[in-house]
């Protein structure tokens, strides 16, 4: 259902602190994740030994991991203590600095040009006003680095009505649902579902250059864990990635 929540609550900390535990014990191997965001995201990002990237948005460091398994030298932050945590210990003993932060408010525990890429992992859905965040990385960012990020497909959440309300595709509205494949109780997550045009228009008008908009296919291996899903994912995508250039 379409809602509101009360001024500075965090509505990513407030669903994922809920079932923290749950989702780093489950994400890893879930097929929209493992065999769907995942792989596609980490494609656009490409090989990052040897450089430096920031995860915004890290959640319990799945992707964290994964970075800093490639050699990468990996700055990491969420908003939910309860994730951080568990990302901490994830990646005892790699290279990578974890902090407390908000990816809605401005990043100033980050240098200008610090790094050669950022990623943002299904994170940006939890925030309402895309363009700020898109100028902070874009800041943080060396010339000719990149952004890669992954998020809610603005056409598939538009065709379903708990997410479009009553509204209109042009306006950006808070919806949420109980998540499935996570347990009982299923979660109850919200986030923004936003048009295309504001996505797009957000990078460009912050700078950033688009090189590529991937609307992913599941792994083949996904039509044996989860034939349903494949096969609905095989007719329309769910997600949006977008890879960006600072010139």
């Amino acid at each position: 259902m379409a809602g509101d929540e009360p001024p500075g609550v965090s509505i990513a900390r407030k669903a994922y602190a809920a079932f923290a535990e749950r989702y780093d014990a489950i994400a890893p191997t879930k097929a929209h994740n493992a065999l769907y965001e995942r792989p596609a995201t980490h494609a656009l990002l490409g090989d990052v030994d040897g450089l430096d990237v920031l995860d915004a948005g890290c959640g319990s460091g799945i992707g964290t991991e994964r970075l800093a398994r490639g050699g990468a030298r990996v700055s990491g932050f969420d908003i939910t203590p309860e994730m951080l945590a568990l990302a901490r210990k994830r990646c005892e003993g790699l290279n990578v600095a974890f902090h407390d932060s908000d990816l809605s408010q401005p990043l100033d525990w980050l240098a200008d040009e610090s790094f050669d890429r950022v990623l943002s992992s299904l994170a940006l859905d939890y925030v309402e006003h895309l363009q700020p965040v898109f100028r902070e990385f874009f800041r943080v960012t060396r010339p000719g680095g990149q952004l890669v990020f992954s998020m809610g497909h603005p056409m598939r959440d538009w065709q379903d009505e708990r997410a479009r309300g009553g509204g209109t595709y042009f306006e950006t509205n808070l919806w949420g649902m109980h998540w499935g494949g996570f347990g009982e109780p299923a979660p109850y997550v919200q986030s923004y579902r936003r048009p295309l045009a504001e996505i797009v228009n957000g990078l460009s008008e912050s700078g950033w250059i688009i090189d590529r908009l991937v609307e992913p296919l599941p792994d083949s291996a996904m039509k044996r864990q989860d034939p349903g899903h494949f096969e609905e994912l095989s007719k329309a995508p769910a997600f949006l990635c977008i890879r960006a250039r600072r010139p």
